[in-house]
């Protein structure tokens, strides 16, 4: 008795596509992306923003952070679709267009706060949005370190990432921040 040959798996449902306007780093865009693309790979992919690096894929790393509407978020876990309309930053838009670093990225630089550099991306733009979004940040050890929870770095160990906080305090002349 011959066995019959099972055909390949039934093809999936044609992935629905939506059109999606947005501003990104001050420059407006409209494409047709389909409705199961993340952020991370829309913006890796489709605009080649490559800054934005994708670690876990689960949220928990932050390399992916971005700041979306004044508020720092997780690319990889929000739908290219659910950005329609949004205003994201993403860290291509840190430094000047002459080459000028950020304060942050400064900080970074001068305190040697990174080895491999995957993860700085993500504690870049969280950082960014620390100081935008707080008049008075908690610049002890502590505060700084809660502030970082939320990124991961398998490198350095956080001592030269806590002092460049400090540093990029300094520099954007956060008060309480030493002179």
């Amino acid at each position: 008795m011959s066995k019959k040959i099972r055909s390949a798996a039934p093809k999936a449902a044609t992935d629905s596509t939506a059109e999606i306007s947005l501003t990104i780093n001050g420059e407006a865009i409209t494409r047709e992306v389909s409705t199961r693309r993340l952020l991370s790979d829309f913006l890796r992919h489709e605009l080649g923003l490559t800054g934005t690096h994708v670690g876990c894929e689960h949220g928990v790393c932050g390399c992916c952070t971005v700041i979306i509407d004044g508020w720092a978020g997780r690319s990889c876990l929000t739908l290219a679709v659910q950005a329609d309309g949004a205003d994201i930053r993403t860290v291509e838009s840190l430094a000047a267009d002459d080459g000028t670093l950020h304060a942050v990225q400064q900080a970074f630089h001068e305190c040697h706060a990174l080895q491999c550099g995957f993860c700085t991306p993500g504690f870049l733009m969280s950082l960014v949005n620390y100081f935008e979004r707080t008049p008075s940040p908690d610049l002890s050890e502590d505060g700084i370190r809660s502030v970082l929870a939320g990124n991961l770095c398998r490198c350095t160990g956080y001592q030269n990432i806590v002092a460049a906080v400090r540093r990029a305090a300094e520099l954007l002349n956060v008060e309480g921040a030493k002179s």
